[in-house]
């Protein structure tokens, strides 16, 4: 299976009071970073309040309004639910069961889960050592690297999830390319346990149509809103992809591409928030590249992104 990457991202409303954006990861072996940085203590559950109505989930970027005082929303819930959470070096481990592990000895009970998958161009050719010269999306009687992914996840990672309902989310396909993400259900509800996740995940390759260019910065938006619209309870989001960043050749050394760019933006702002980024890579890699980026993201509340290969 596939490498695994934790990363996460947010949109480009500019929402912090202190300078920071508000608005602001596998291949087939399996590592992991420190849970301490990757996974922090969730924080305190806020008070009990009146019966709120079930958060949506959108396919389109994020907004937020406005109070009388001009602030944005972002910035309130920010101020309500953010706390600063200690960065630790990357230590990474070997197997999921480790991270199971690890997060139980960080004291982590439960949080919720948020799925991201790539349906970027780039999966056609990055299973030709891997996967049999095959897509990486290819449906057969052979499990693919992405449904191998979501299954050996959802068996480790499913007994920290609250409720069982799971956001999923596409990105880098023809119609959203790296600008949008699409939802696995029409009506934006989450999928119900990691046995639909795989159920829908089949139902839908089959009419997509493979584009790009590669960014995770939607995805991350959409993750930020879900953790903003939930006030502020722990999530992880678990993107699982192919490949690096898009970063055409012509961009020269010490330069970053739009699409870097935004990402990092959006791992910046997502460091606001209670919310870890998961990165698995799958396919032929390279994720050196990928583990160097995340090493060039400063400025961020807690490590939140790590690059994890399976």
């Amino acid at each position: 299976m596939g490498n695994l990457l934790v990363k996460s991202k947010r949109s480009n409303h500019q929402t912090s009071t202190d300078g920071k954006g508000r608005d602001g990861r596998i291949t087939s072996t399996i590592s992991t970073s420190n849970v301490s940085s990757l996974f922090p203590s969730p924080p305190p559950r806020p008070p009990p309040q009146l019966p709120q109505p079930q958060a949506q989930y959108f396919s389109k970027k994020p907004s937020f309004g406005t109070n009388n005082l001009g602030q944005s929303s972002a910035v309130i819930n920010k101020k309500q639910h953010v706390k600063k959470y200690t960065l630790i070096p990357d230590n990474f481990t070997t197997t999921l069961e480790q991270v199971t592990t690890a997060l139980r000895n960080e004291g982590l009970e439960s949080s919720n889960l948020i799925f991201g998958i790539d349906f970027t161009k780039s999966n056609e050719w990055s299973g030709r050592v891997s996967f049999d010269k095959r897509s990486l999306h290819a449906i057969g009687d052979t499990p693919n690297p992405y449904e191998k992914a979501i299954s050996i996840i959802g068996k480790t990672l499913a007994p920290f999830d609250d409720d069982n309902l799971i956001p999923c989310f596409g990105f880098g396909d023809v119609t959203t390319h790296d600008q949008e993400v699409f939802s696995f259900h029409s009506d934006h509800s989450p999928c119900h346990g990691f046995e639909e996740v795989l159920a829908c995940y089949q139902k839908i390759v089959p009419y997509l149509k493979l584009s790009g260019p590669t960014s995770y910065a939607p995805v991350i938006e959409a993750a930020i809103d879900i953790v903003d619209k939930n006030h502020g309870q722990f999530h992880v989001l678990v993107i699982i992809a192919d490949g690096q960043v898009t970063r055409s050749v012509n961009i020269r050394d010490g330069e970053i591409s739009p699409q870097e760019e935004k990402t990092y933006k959006a791992i910046v702002d997502a460091s606001a928030y209670p919310l870890a980024i998961v990165l698995v890579g799958v396919g032929d890699g390279p994720w050196q590249d990928m583990k160097k980026f995340d090493d060039k993201i400063q400025a961020r509340d807690f490590d939140n992104f790590q690059v994890e290969q399976k």
